[in-house]
């Protein structure tokens, strides 16, 4: 079962186009904070904010050698969202076919009538 604590945390951190942005480019690969925050138009401690989010979701992890951070992905933790969707999917998808049986018997008994 999915906590909801951490099904919150997660979809906090997606819910920002720069937070999604910067998953999209560690997709690629591990990169350095000036690496990702290069193409945003903002002050870095605004964007360390960002990644401090993301890093507190555990999206992403960092790694410090000398003066320079490098953070990568944690896909593993997708997997929160990814079950959290597919739940909600699984419902709609039975509600949808109740709803489907349903109509099948009105028109069924409509053309009977």
């Amino acid at each position: 079962m999915v906590q909801f604590a951490d099904v919150d945390e997660v979809f906090h951190a997606l819910s920002n186009p720069t937070r999604r942005k910067v998953l999209e480019r560690l997709s690629a690969g591990p990169a350095t904070v000036s690496e990702l925050a290069a193409p945003f138009d903002m002050q870095l401690p605004s964007f360390v904010q960002h990644l401090s989010v993301l890093e507190q979701s555990r999206l992403v992890r960092s790694q410090k050698r000398g003066r320079v951070r490098t953070y990568e992905l944690a896909p593993e933790r997708f997997k929160v969202a990814e079950d959290w969707l597919t739940e909600r999917r699984r419902l709609w998808e039975a509600r949808l076919d109740r709803f489907d049986e349903y109509v099948l018997q009105l028109k069924e008994r409509e053309s009977e009538a």
